[in-house]
């Protein structure tokens, strides 16, 4: 029995090690980020780096694809002026174009878990704000997988939020698992099941 709770061990371990230290990026530029209370969403943004997707390296171009998303409404206490968060929901696609090796179709499609629009004041009184989302979605490979993304606004200078602003750049990093990792994790799993099929009816 010992040994049964230690394969079970084991296996309950597996899916943390088939996520661990595993993630794509991909980088983004321009693009106009729109907002009501009802929520923000980013149009015409470029994609113009993606690195790990598939497991392969740093790809960059002038323009690789797009992304876009929309959030959930703001909610009660927040303003678009001074910042606050949004509800969950919304969407986010990334989406390549064929170019330099990216794949052309829907590289990673979710949804915002939690979003954050923060207004930073900087020394010479002038204002930049930065979008942070955490991310649930799937790459376009099938993974159910989750991420974050963060995207800087150009300076508005002295005034505030007004509706429409560009983004200067934008980050998200979406973390997936290993296909080998998820091949070992099943193959851990029916050994573990003969074991106890056999223990079972040995008993």
């Amino acid at each position: 029995m010992r040994k049964i709770l230690l394969l079970l061990a084991l296996a309950l371990g597996l899916p943390l090690a088939a996520f661990a230290g595993n993630s794509v990026d991909f980088s983004n530029s321009g693009g106009t980020l729109a907002g009501t209370t009802s929520g923000l969403s980013l149009t015409g943004s470029t994609l113009i780096a993606v690195n790990g997707y598939n497991g392969g390296g740093l790809i960059t171009g002038s323009n690789l694809g797009s992304i876009t998303f929309t959030t959930g409404a703001l909610e009660s206490g927040g303003s678009l002026q001074m910042g606050g968060t949004f509800a969950p929901g919304g969407t986010f696609t990334i989406t390549g174009n064929g170019d330099n090796g990216v794949p052309n179709g829907v590289l990673f499609s979710g949804t915002f878990s939690s979003a954050t629009w923060t207004l930073v004041t900087l020394a010479n009184g002038t204002h930049n704000y930065t979008f942070t989302g955490a991310l649930t979605g799937s790459l376009g490979s099938g993974y159910y997988t989750n991420g974050v993304t963060v995207q800087l606004t150009i300076n508005t200078g002295k005034g505030y939020f007004n509706g429409s602003t560009r983004i200067s750049s934008g980050d998200t990093t979406v973390v997936v698992p290993e296909p080998g990792s998820l091949g070992l994790l099943g193959t851990g799993l029916l050994g573990l099941a003969g074991v106890i099929r056999r223990k079972i009816n040995l008993g």
